[in-house]
Parts: structure tokens; C-alpha cells; sequence
């Protein structure tokens, strides 16, 4: 399919419908799942709830959730009203629980040190630096919580907790990732080390969100081949983009500190190539990533929709 007909097939997609209703979904799923702020220990449950509900835009929940109604649509599955297997929220609100910790984390002081987020105060400016830790904790131990709970059949639960574990964690993964990048600073960045970065600290949460969602829906070992290969792509764009924001956005647009990046010398696709450069390297990507959802047709429309949003996004 040429890239024209991926463009038409995108503009016949309500992107910004399947955004607010990924939102809303997920967050009616959140509001199930997280404790009361009248629940004791108050002040915990306040934190949790202050960084997931400052207003995120669901993102990875709605990756997953699209690449549920891609394979369930493709495989006859069980239909909802939208297309969706019962229950893909719950995916949605563990997986929307591990990203707002490693949020709440990436921001302290002893690794970024930022104190806005989403547009708020951080957690640890608005709650102390020791709740915030625990928070994080918090958020990250209520996600597996919830993971173990999930309306598919164990074997695919099983599975699905096995990937989100390991995309979270230290070889190739979430923490890796982080790891790499405090040590990347004040260093000269290559296109290896910025590559390895993004792979593994945000792309990898990014390529198991959909990879995931597919699973949920039934994915078979094909199936998950090919949303592996259009996550790991799709997200390492995202952080392109990410990087591209930072040095070209205020504080206001992106809801986060501004410049950062350069401030710190991180590690960024920019850095290393340029802002033009890298803005064409993210469509790349995109496009390339297309490729490994061809066997779906017009049944990966919207999944397709949501990742050319995360290229065309301006905060």
C-alpha cells in the first residue's frame, strides 16, 4: 500500500474522537482502580492520583486499545459496540499506571529535577520528596495488581505481564533506559547511545503497549511479530518528536519544563542529527512502520491514525 493510500485511509479516521474516547475510557478505569483519597494513608493516595490525573493524554492506553481493535477486527473476534474485547481498559489503566510512575520518578531531584508535569506541580513539589518515591512505588505495584487481574484467558494474562516486566525493566527496558540516559549526560552523544536510549527508555513501553492491546485481543505469534516490529519504530518516533518539542516549545505548550534537555546535555536525536533531520526521521519511521500492518488493511486505520499523531503533535 503506498503512502498516499495510508494518508487517505488516516483522514478518514476521527483521530482526535478515538483520543477523547481512549481518555475517557481509561480514565473511568483509573477512577475504579485507584484508592480513595478519603482512604488511608490519605496522603499516598493523594499523590497517586495528583500525577495520574493531571491530565495525560493517554497515549500508550490508547496504542493498546487500537491494536486490540486491529487484531480483534482482523481475527472475527468477539465484538463490542466499539470494536474493543471487554476489559481492554484495565490494560489501558496498568499500563497508564507504570508510565505515571516512572513520571513520578524521572522527575525528582536526584535524577531530572523538574518541577512541572502535565502543566502541575510535580509530586514531590506538591507532596515531599519521600511520598513522592513511594508513590511511584505505589503506582507500579497497583499496576501488576490490576495486570493480574485482566479478562483474557491466563495464558495470555500470563504473557502479557511477562512483556510489560521485562519493557519495564533494566536490559533493553524502562529502567535501562533511565539509567542510560543519567549516565549519558554531559557526555557527546553518538547515534549508538541516543539509538539505545530511546529504544529502551521510552520506546519500550511504547512497542508493549501495543504489542500488549494485540495480545489481549488474541494476537497469534505473527500477529505480535508484526506490532513488534511497528512499535519498536513508532516509538522510537515518538521520542523524536519528544526531543524535537523540547528545543522548539515553551513550557506552557508542552506542559513540561522547556529546554531541558539541552540544559542537561542529554542525549537527543537532534543533538546528534539535527532538528530537520530528525523531523524526517520520525516520519521515516512512521512510514516505515506501516509496512509491518499491511496484512490488516483498512482494520489498522485507526491504530495507523494514532501513530501519525504522535509525529504531527505540537506538545
Amino acid at each position: 500500500m503506498s503512502a498516499a493510500s495510508d494518508n487517505m485511509i488516516e483522514m478518514q479516521v476521527d483521530v482526535q474522537q478515538i483520543l477523547r474516547e481512549g481518555v475517557e475510557r481509561t480514565d473511568r478505569a483509573l477512577e475504579k482502580h485507584l484508592p480513595p483519597v478519603t482512604q488511608t494513608p490519605a496522603s499516598i493516595h493523594g499523590a497517586m492520583r495528583h500525577s495520574v490525573f493531571a491530565g495525560g493524554k493517554r497515549l500508550r492506553p490508547v496504542l493498546a486499545m487500537e491494536a486490540a481493535r486491529t487484531i480483534n477486527a482482523a481475527h472475527g473476534g468477539a465484538k463490542s459496540k466499539e470494536g474493543l474485547p471487554e476489559g481492554i481498559e484495565d490494560l489501558g489503566a496498568a499500563i497508564e499506571m507504570l508510565h505515571t510512575y516512572s513520571l513520578i520518578h524521572d522527575d525528582l531531584p536526584a535524577l531530572d529535577n523538574d518541577d512541572l508535569r502535565r502543566g502541575k506541580p510535580t509530586c514531590h513539589v506538591a507532596f515531599g520528596e519521600a511520598i513522592a518515591i513511594l508513590a511511584g512505588d505505589a503506582l507500579q505495584t497497583l499496576a501488576y495488581q490490576t495486570l493480574a487481574g485482566l479478562h483474557c484467558p491466563a495464558q495470555q494474562t500470563g504473557k502479557i505481564v511477562g512483556l510489560i516486566a521485562e519493557a519495564t525493566g533494566t536490559v533493553e527496558g524502562m529502567i535501562g533506559g533511565q539509567v542510560l540516559d543519567l549516565e549519558g549526560e554531559h557526555t557527546k552523544p553518538t547515534a549508538e547511545s541516543v539509538f539505545a536510549i530511546h529504544r529502551a527508555k521510552t520506546g519500550a513501553l511504547i512497542r508493549v503497549s501495543i504489542v500488549a492491546g494485540g495480545i489481549y485481543a488474541g494476537a497469534d505469534a505473527d500477529d505480535a511479530r508484526r506490532l513488534t516490529e511497528f512499535g519498536t519504530k513508532a516509538g522510537l518516533a515518538f521520542q523524536i518528536v519528544d526531543d524535537v518539542l523540547d528545543m522548539t516549545q515553551d513550557s506552557e505548550h508542552l506542559g513540561k519544563t522547556a529546554g531541558k534537555d539541552v540544559a542537561s546535555d542529554k542525549a537527543t536525536w537532534p543533538a546528534v542529527f539535527g532538528i530537520e533531520t530528525s523531523r524526517k526521521d520520525a516520519n521515516r519511521l512512521v512510514n516505515e512502520a506501516f509496512v509491518a500492518l499491511e496484512p490488516y488493511g483498512d482494520a489498522a486505520a485507526g491504530l495507523k491514525a494514532v501513530a501519525r499523531y504522535l509525529v504531527e503533535r505540537t506538545h
